[in-house]
């Protein structure tokens, strides 16, 4: 496969840091649910989906794949 016909599959600022808001919710949630805590599950129900606003509203700012202010880097 050449360089040139990568994709991307993502490997961008807003990707990275909707992946990572998103696990942390699911951690938190996870945890929540384990100790019984409804108020907390529900909140870090609600933070899974502020994660995919956040990658969302970053893309369109230029973050993205293909954005303009998204610089690829070379795999080592």
């Amino acid at each position: 496969m050449s360089e040139g016909s990568d994709p991307g599959h993502g490997h961008s600022p807003a990707a990275w840091t909707a992946v990572i808001i998103m696990l942390v919710a699911f951690a938190i949630g996870t945890l929540a649910f384990w100790f019984d805590l409804p108020i907390v599950v529900w909140a870090s129900a609600a933070l899974l989906v502020v994660g995919a606003i956040v990658g969302k509203v970053m893309a369109s700012m230029g973050y993205g794949v293909g954005g303009d202010k998204y610089k690829p880097r070379a795999h080592s």
